[in-house]
């Protein structure tokens, strides 16, 4: 009876001593009840409490916690109905709102979670809910974090996971890109052969303003040179013409030969013509000849007179 009322005492004495002697874990808060009423919080550490009169209330987990937001169907602004899961981050920053403020914490966020977003993509277009997402989940969170703030709550992230519209408007949406694409194609290909028309247009067109100039040049080189054999033309029929003004009658013999053999010449040279009788006289030829050799022969001769008047005119 002694050993059984020991053992009895040594296992009351245990469960005291566990009672007593508390150690908080960290990243965790435990709140303290006397005789379930709440009085402090027991931060990570050791702790001691008074047996029977004291207890723990409630094990806050005071490290940011994630939680999953399931799937929901939300109708947009355009009566479009989609898809929309996502991630909420918080943390609690006081043990005891966190433990007597609200009943069942999480399941509470969650629902602040899911009716805030509805609400948000409520209030936009299917367009606008799928290209603005971060607007999305910055007015979610102020909403949740300002209704969670008297539970000693911070949310510090919602992020939307994924926003999927119906399989039929994601059907359509894909054809509209398609066609959108196919657009852009007919216009880069419109723009690439309107461009190369003309490119093509502004070098004939150069090369026709090249080619002009290069005739424009032809001719005035022409001209030049026309212009150039009608002087030396002139002034050899105005010394010819000098010469039998002053009674040399050879210089006549000189322009007459010089046309003869220059008509010859044009009949020789022309391409139907295989055999040529020519009805002249070969004296009348050998004389107009004779002629030319008399003019080249005067002409020498007055070259070294006119040299040696002009050489002894200075000495003089």
């Amino acid at each position: 009876m002694v050993q059984i009322l020991a053992l009895i005492l040594l296992f009351a004495g245990i469960i005291i001593l566990f009672k007593t002697v508390r150690m908080v874990p960290q990243g965790y808060e435990w709140t303290v009840e006397r005789f379930g009423k709440y009085t402090h919080t027991m931060t990570p550490g050791l702790h001691f409490l008074v047996p029977v009169m004291y207890g723990v209330g409630r094990k806050i987990n005071m490290m940011e916690q994630v939680m999953d937001v399931p799937s929901q169907d939300v109708i947009t602004k355009d009566n479009a109905v989609v898809k929309v899961d996502g991630v909420v981050y918080f943390q609690v920053l006081d043990a005891a709102k966190a433990a007597y403020e609200v009943a069942t914490l999480e399941i509470a966020i969650l629902n602040l979670v899911m009716t805030n977003i509805r609400t948000a993509i409520g209030s936009m277009d299917l367009d606008e809910s799928l290209s603005k997402r971060d607007e999305i989940n910055t007015k979610v969170l102020v909403a949740v974090d300002q209704a969670t703030h008297p539970w000693g709550i911070k949310v510090n992230r919602i992020e939307l996971k994924d926003i999927q519209p119906p399989r039929d408007l994601v059907e359509s949406m894909a054809r509209q890109m398609k066609a959108e694409r196919e657009k852009r194609a007919n216009i880069l290909e419109a723009e690439g052969f309107r461009q190369a028309a003309i490119l093509k247009a502004e070098g004939e067109k150069q090369s026709v303003i090249l080619e002009a100039e290069g005739g424009r040049e032809a001719a005035f080189r022409e001209a030049e040179a026309r212009e150039r054999l009608a002087e030396a033309e002139a002034k050899a029929t105005q010394m010819v013409s000098d010469a039998i003004a002053s009674g040399n009658v050879q210089a006549i013999n000189y322009f007459v030969a010089q046309k003869y053999i220059e008509a010859f010449k044009a009949l020789a040279e022309a391409p139907n013509q295989k055999f040529v009788m020519m009805p002249m006289e070969s004296a009348g030829v050998i004389g107009s000849l004779g002629g030319i050799a008399e003019l080249a022969k005067e002409a020498m001769e007055r070259q070294p007179s006119g040299r040696a008047v002009a050489s002894s005119s200075p000495g003089a």
